[in-house]
């Protein structure tokens, strides 16, 4: 077999489009974790039961399928794994080793981004949770989570300090290496952003700023919900943003890869950086990004982690005003149907339904929980921010 093969971390299906792309540009793609009824495993042309975590068996694996590229897209536990993988073999990789450990650790970014005199909450990691309780001296509220986990799992906001450990022992489980982190709550004006960008050898050029969406009543109100593209955040904390973020990318001597940002602009008026991570988004963020702009990410992603050359990009043109709805129930059942109102069907670019009729679904505590997506787009920014904004007037998951 002469084709340079691809291994993909993971089997969610945000890796389906990543898979398809691969082998579209001629690659052999074997996808690895620990989970074989991942539906992503029935699209690659190979798959092996080892767990993501597992470093070393990983660099096993790699090293005896003398693979040419690795990629954890939209897959945080493996970006670690990937890394080391091409640290190892010496394999086209994002960044260095110590850059990609400190952007995938949350104390030790926030750490990071106050000795470079980045804006920064204040914040303390863990793993002793007497100590935390003891030392515990933020003004309230605060949020705890993990240190090491996406998807919005294990997060809490705390509002009084009986809530804390409470708090603590739900990041705690939600932590592969049972760390947590205590930081200031930073309550947003406006929208977060949580988008993908892109650095082309070093140079992080390709940035994108969302508006994004959160159901309040749902069970864990810090799971997205929705997103819009282009953001509504001023120019002027854009720009700001824009230079912190290529400082950043900058002093960890990043290469070309794919990244997936948070920002926000505070109460306080400060603009903050709040995550990075060298992987793509989850929630088909990417996939959006190419409709809202005609840049592929993906296909960029895919050629820089197999040594490919990758073109120089310019600042994103949004074509349109687009925006994704997480479908989702904020109570868990049966499955009936989603019913949407005839005022927007013209609107709706595609529905992609993940569960079939008389599935069991569970509420909405994670990412992991959301059942599908529906694509929308509008001529006017303000029609489409309405309809995101008050979704449940016009879709509705009927649950029995």
């Amino acid at each position: 077999m002469n084709k340079k093969k691809l291994l993909l971390l993971g089997g969610l299906k945000y890796l389906i489009p990543v898979i398809e792309k691969a082998k579209n540009l001629g690659y052999y793609v074997i996808t690895c974790d620990y989970l074989p009824h991942n539906i992503a495993h029935k699209y690659s042309d190979e798959y092996h039961n080892i767990s993501i975590l597992d470093k070393d068996s990983v660099l096993s694996l790699a090293m005896e399928l003398n693979i040419d590229g690795i990629m954890s897209f939209a897959v945080d536990p493996g970006v670690l794994t990937a890394a080391y993988v091409c640290d190892k073999m010496g394999l086209p990789t994002a960044g260095p080793y110590k850059s990609i450990e400190i952007l995938q650790d949350k104390g030790a970014f926030r750490d990071f981004l106050r000795d470079n005199n980045f804006n920064v909450p204040n914040s303390k990691s863990y793993k002793d949770i007497n100590l935390a309780l003891k030392e515990f001296d933020f003004n309230l509220p605060v949020i705890v989570k993990p240190v090491d986990s996406a998807g919005s799992k294990g997060v809490t906001k705390v509002n009084t300090k009986a809530e804390l450990e409470v708090a603590i022992l739900n990041a705690v489980k939600a932590s592969p290496t049972k760390t947590f982190i205590i930081e200031d709550y930073l309550e947003c004006k406006g929208f977060a952003s949580d988008t993908d960008c892109f650095s082309v050898n070093g140079s992080l050029d390709f940035i994108t700023f969302s508006n994004q969406r959160f159901d309040l009543k749902s069970p864990n109100p810090y799971a997205p919900a929705g997103f819009t593209w282009p953001s509504t955040m001023s120019e002027e904390n854009q720009d700001f943003l824009k230079k912190e973020l290529k400082r950043l990318i900058n002093l960890l001597e990043m290469k070309s890869s794919i990244y997936n940002i948070e920002v926000r602009l505070a109460t306080n008026d400060k603009p903050y950086i709040m995550e990075v991570s060298p992987r793509g988004g989850g929630n088909r963020l990417s996939e959006m990004i190419e409709i809202a702009t005609g840049v592929d990410l993906i296909t960029h992603n895919i050629k820089s982690a197999m040594g490919e050359k990758v073109e120089s990009l310019k600042e994103p043109q949004y074509k349109t005003n687009l925006g994704q709805l997480i479908l989702h129930s904020n109570k868990g059942g049966v499955f009936k149907e989603v019913l949407i109102d005839p005022r927007i069907q013209k609107n709706i670019v595609e529905i992609d339904l993940w569960i079939k009729t008389n599935d069991i679904i569970n509420s909405f505590s994670s990412a992991s929980d959301s059942i599908g997506t529906i694509v929308l787009e509008f001529s006017e920014k303000e029609k489409l921010e309405d309809v995101i904004n008050n979704y449940s007037n016009y879709i509705n998951v009927v649950v029995e």
